[in-house]
């Protein structure tokens, strides 16, 4: 039993997961963090995981991602820090970006116009003949992080601060007392007790949470991330262009999705996903296009599943209302904001209070709708 008495299972093997897995065993809750399969083996596992604000976003949104990219610059900083987490900004270009800078610079959002011709010296990587002749927008403090490195060091956390972890536990089922929880059941049948649930199983959640009777509208779709193998390449910012997003990876390679390669994406009736060689070519193509050099470029492997996306576009986060003792996490931006999200969900969790920086988003903003 923890320090507090509190017993805690967080379904989730993802960065949202983890991160409040971690924040939990800290506070001293007794703590058994559960996946369906390996860690990081979902949404964690393919996504750019591009560390920003940039968007129009609303007040509580932009305060929430702000606070998120501060605790990733606190975790990078830790003497034993072992997940790759890079600041070395971010470079768009394309229509709406200019409108973008201006919008970004009436709040205060670290931004600067670069003329076609100052994007190689500023950017190092970049070839400047894609850039259109109106330039790019650079965000300096933006960045990017490898989510499955992130999640091997937040379950070091919680395992040293006490916590278990049980994967490859199968789909799990969510075990009632009344109109309370009272623990998981996993695929072989195991029940885990606890006081307290934490659902944070990405695309899964709104589908559970409505075998429940709660209504969270899941504007789900499908993602795919191309790895390449290591290459010369000099890239260390974040590039979002109109046909392709690049980053740079561990290793030496780099990643890459587009919107219109996910739309390419096949869903089948059984779970799982075709992805045509076509659009695999298209992207590496593209990306070759952008990059300085404009080098050959191959996959190395393909990440293909389902991305999180909640109905109106905003976290869910907090307690689930009709369901004592249930709490969930369902975002897009689970990079941006895992950190901070997990912060807030395990304070809540422990002390009882609702943390109003958490207001906006919780589930029950659909029903009060």
């Amino acid at each position: 039993m923890g320090q507090n008495g509190r017993r805690v299972a967080v379904v989730g093997g993802g960065v949202l997961g983890t991160s409040t897995a971690a924040q939990l065993a800290a506070r001293g809750a007794a703590v058994t963090l559960v996946t369906d399969g390996r860690l990081a083996s979902g949404a964690s596992g393919r996504s750019l995981s591009w560390l920003n604000s940039a968007g129009s976003y609303p007040p509580a949104y932009h305060r929430l991602r702000m606070l998120g990219l501060d605790r990733y610059r606190t975790f990078a900083a830790r003497d034993d820090a072992r997940a790759a987490i890079a600041f070395d900004g971010g470079l768009r270009w394309g229509e709406g970006v200019r409108e973008s800078f201006e919008q970004q610079r009436t709040i205060g959002y670290p931004t600067e116009w670069l003329a076609r011709e100052e994007v190689a010296g500023r950017v190092p990587g970049v070839d400047p003949a894609a850039v259109p002749a109106e330039g790019a927008l650079l965000n300096p403090a933006e960045g990017w992080v490898d989510l499955p490195s992130l999640v091997d060091e937040l379950v070091h956390d919680l395992v040293d601060a006490g916590g278990e972890v049980r994967t490859d536990a199968g789909r799990c089922a969510l075990v009632r007392d009344g109109d309370r929880v009272a623990g998981v059941r996993t695929a072989s049948g195991d029940v885990l007790p606890a006081d307290v649930v934490v659902l944070a199983t990405g695309a899964a959640v709104p589908g559970s949470l409505a075998e429940l009777g709660v209504d969270v509208p899941d504007g789900t779709t499908n993602a795919l991330l191309v790895r390449t193998p290591p290459l010369d390449h000099r890239l260390r910012a974040v590039l979002n262009t109109p046909r392709v997003a690049v980053r740079p990876a561990p290793g030496g390679g780099v990643v890459l999705d587009a919107g219109w390669a996910e739309e390419e994406v096949v869903g089948r009736g059984d779970g799982t996903f075709e992805v045509q060689d076509s659009t695999v070519a298209g992207l590496l193509r593209e990306a070759s296009a952008v990059l300085a050099g404009n080098p050959a470029l191959t996959a190395a492997s393909c990440g293909v599943g389902r991305k999180p996306v909640p109905g109106d576009g905003y976290p869910v986060l907090g307690a689930v209302c009709e369901v004592g003792g249930l709490h969930v996490a369902f975002t897009h931006s689970g990079a941006t904001i895992g950190l901070i999200a997990g912060e807030l969900l395990a304070e809540e969790i422990v002390t009882g209070v609702p943390d109003p920086l958490l207001d906006a988003f919780r589930p029950d903003r659909f029903s009060r709708d």
